[in-house]
């Protein structure tokens, strides 16, 4: 039982972080970090993906 409460936790954790977009930015840290570029803020990042969502628009179906 314990078990099962701890791997729901880690799906409810996984689900949160792509819905809030917390996952994009740790990956885009460790872009940075790979290509050796110093990264923008956190408040510069997100400011960026709105204009860039604003830009492109997708429909989604889903």
């Amino acid at each position: 039982m314990k078990q099962a409460l701890v791997e729901a936790a880690r799906g409810l954790r996984w689900y949160l972080r792509e819905v809030t977009g917390e996952s994009r930015w740790d990956a885009y840290l460790d872009g940075c970090r790979a290509d050796g570029v110093p990264p923008m803020s956190r408040r510069e990042f997100e400011r960026h993906r709105a204009d860039r969502r604003e830009r492109c628009p997708q429909s989604r179906c889903c």
